[in-house]
């Protein structure tokens, strides 16, 4: 690469995009890189505050911003992610098709610590439409030592994927719904609708809704029922609480239920429990599932979509970032809630 006074460059070939920025109208490049600069280009370039620019003159071992961006951008990548073509020296992966959002955040971290290099990413363990642009690489200068990209590129294969979109699964789901008053039919369950359209909204195939009193029989009968009828999820509803008449978790475990955890960091949503029976989740969902638009339901449902087994250290690394402060207008996902796992 080589200096040159901007009058001095007919001919020759810029190594970078030229950015031209418009106060409240616009930014963007107004000569790109590998533009051969021409006579009428000088004024512009003139008018634009450019007295020198940097044309081709690379030496062997090094590489140029767009090329060294885009070999990061590809190393890191794993499933579900296209790139975009370098723009001012940066390349943008952007989701192919709705997913869960897994981010090597280890290897995120070595690779940021050279201080030329930057791969920079949304937050992991969320879902993402198609279309999302969920990180961008780029280096510093613009150009940069070959033996530098190659030792990120290093730690991208030993670390594979960095950066993924794992498909969500549509599964066979079933709603059970404890309570004495809403089995006698007392008061109309508002619960078990908000479950399913959550369900659904992921396409998974709701086998159906039971309604059973507080007994551990009950809940134990129901639980056994759907997974004889090839249930891959079950949702438990009401029952949570610490109530000697809250007896949803004794049922799960009375089932066969191997519990991960009862009780999350993560508010709403503390009486939360999860158990798997021969690898089945069953899902214990406390009353804030009902009255909350966005709960621990909202972060957990993803990731066993994506056949994730969760984890009690899963469960526990949601507390950071685990309290939601019920905006005005709700952006989730796109906020901090349960971003910090």
């Amino acid at each position: 690469m080589r200096k040159v006074m901007v009058q001095e460059a007919l001919g020759m070939v810029l190594c970078h995009d030229v950015t031209r920025i418009i106060p409240g109208r616009s930014k963007g490049p107004a000569f790109r890189k590998g533009h051969i600069v021409a006579q009428e280009d000088i004024p512009q370039l003139l008018d634009m505050g450019k007295e020198h620019l940097y044309v081709w003159e690379i030496d062997n071992g090094m590489l140029h911003e767009s090329d060294a961006a885009n070999r990061i951008a590809r190393a890191a990548a794993g499933q579900g992610i296209r790139f975009s073509l370098p723009c001012e020296g940066k390349v943008e992966l952007i989701a192919e098709y709705d997913g869960l959002l897994r981010i090597n955040t280890d290897a995120l971290f070595e690779i940021n610590f050279d201080e030329e290099i930057v791969l920079a990413t949304i937050h992991s363990n969320q879902e993402v439409p198609a279309g999302k642009v969920v990180a961008g690489s780029r280096v510093i200068p613009l150009v940069i030592d070959a033996e530098k990209i190659a030792r990120s590129v290093e730690i991208c294969r030993r670390s594979s994927p960095v950066i993924e979109i794992k498909r969500l699964r549509s599964l066979a789901a079933a709603v059970i719904t404890t309570g004495s008053e809403v089995y006698h039919g007392r008061i109309k369950d508002q619960f078990g609708p908000v479950v399913i359209r959550k369900l659904e909204k992921f396409g998974c195939r709701v086998l159906g809704q039971s309604f059973v009193s507080d007994r551990v029989e009950m809940i134990v009968e129901a639980i056994r029922a759907f997974l004889d009828q090839g249930a891959e999820m079950i949702a438990i509803t009401g029952g949570m609480s610490v109530d000697p008449d809250d007896v949803t978790p004794a049922g799960i475990k009375a089932a066969g239920g191997k519990v991960v955890t009862y009780g999350a960091p993560v508010l709403p949503g503390a009486m939360f429990m999860l158990a798997y029976i021969d690898g089945i989740p069953v899902l214990g969902l406390p009353a804030c599932v009902m009255y909350h638009q966005t709960s621990i339901f909202d972060l957990v449902l993803p990731r066993i979509l994506a056949d994730e087994k969760l984890t009690r250290k899963d469960l526990v690394r949601l507390a950071h970032g685990g309290l939601c402060v019920h905006c005005e207008t709700c952006r989730f996902p796109d906020c901090s809630f349960g971003k910090g796992a």
